[in-house]
């Protein structure tokens, strides 16, 4: 895309903004949240882990997790290690910061879903329904930066 049309589509918020593809972007976000929020989830629960440990390593893995995912295409595309970070920085953090924010309220606010045991449907059943309702709530917002070549419109100028 040359620069004018570019200039073009960033006018126009609408343009290569549709809810599916902010729905995708947000499931790809979501999925390095979750594998690092069920990991840290799982982690601190085993370990026995005060709840404010859990969250906070459960937010770690998850940023990792989920910059990792999207270092793995940029990189698979010929970026630099460097530039691939950035990358990931610049189409991540907002979305990541986003979704943990959300899954970890509502996991603390159920009332027992962070005492509850790795063998007890409370913990689980929490876990999945504050994973998708950060889904839900995320959506939008990504699809609002997208429209502005923000967020995961970032990633898609490396592939």
């Amino acid at each position: 895309m040359d620069h004018t049309a570019h200039q073009h589509q960033q006018a126009h918020p609408d343009s290569g903004a549709s809810w599916r593809t902010a729905a995708r972007a947000t499931l790809h976000c979501l999925t390095g949240c979750a594998i690092g929020e069920v990991l840290g989830m799982v982690i601190g629960t085993a370990a026995g882990l005060h709840n404010a440990a859990t969250v906070v390593l459960s937010i770690a893995l998850a940023f990792v997790f989920g910059y990792a995912l999207t270092m793995r295409g940029v990189l698979r595309a010929g970026l630099p290690l460097r530039q691939a970070l950035k990358v990931a920085l610049a189409a991540d953090t907002v979305s990541i910061a986003l979704m943990e924010l959300i899954d970890n309220t509502v996991m603390v606010g159920v009332p027992g879903a962070m005492d509850a045991g790795l063998a007890q449907a409370l913990f689980w059943v929490s876990l999945t329904a504050s994973l998708a309702v950060a889904f839900v709530l995320t959506t939008p917002v990504n699809r609002w930066m997208i429209t502005r070549g923000k967020g995961h419109a970032v990633v898609h100028h490396h592939h």
